[in-house]
């Protein structure tokens, strides 16, 4: 309750000061000239105090220690400049697209100098693979006019093989006949030993 009546005491005090600053305006109004120019000054202090801007009432303010609570002067901020603000919006602005546009143009370049060595790499691969296909046709070209020399070496792998089963034949057929005509002289002498003589003239 005590803070209402400060605050309309104080908003009483503003009307005050605002009626004897516009009677200090017009001091004609208020000088001596009789009762006339007395009520017109009477009259027109009210409308020159309601053209007048009104004063901000004063915030109190509570003292900690004594408990007095004081007045304050509510100061409205001043209004920034609506065009430095938007030009300084711009220019920010614009600093942020540069950089961006700086960046995406670095990582383009950086992309097509990646794509620049990709190639490249793949020209050395391409020759490689040239070179290797390459070597491929003249090594087919040589297995080609080796094939009927190893044609012959085949030819005579199997005739070798072919002779090497009849020379099997031929000593196991020579050991029997050894073995054959090891006994033969033996028997022959007995079978002369039987035949008779042949009688002499």
């Amino acid at each position: 309750m005590a803070a209402i009546g400060d605050e309309a005491s104080a908003m009483d005090n503003s009307a005050r000061a605002s009626a004897a600053q516009s009677a200090a305006l017009n001091p004609a109004s208020s000088g001596g000239g009789g009762s006339g120019s007395g009520s017109s000054s009477h009259v027109e202090a009210p409308e020159e105090a309601a053209a007048t801007p009104p004063v901000a009432p004063k915030k109190p303010h509570t003292n900690s220690d004594g408990g007095v609570e004081t007045a304050e002067e509510a100061v409205e901020p001043a209004e920034p400049d609506i065009n430095e603000l938007c030009t300084d919006m711009f220019e920010k602005m614009a600093i942020f697209l540069q950089g961006e546009l700086t960046a995406t143009c670095e990582d383009y370049r950086l992309l097509e100098n990646m794509n620049k060595l990709t190639s490249l790499k793949y020209m050395e691969m391409k020759d490689i693979s040239i070179n290797i296909s390459r070597n491929l046709q003249d090594l087919n070209n040589k297995y080609a006019s080796l094939q009927p020399y190893l044609d012959q070496i085949n030819q005579i792998e199997e005739q070798v093989s072919s002779l090497e089963q009849a020379a099997y034949k031929l000593d196991g057929y020579s050991k029997k006949l050894v073995s054959f005509y090891a006994g033969c002289p033996r028997a022959l002498l007995a079978m002369g030993n039987t035949l008779p003589k042949t009688v002499t003239r």
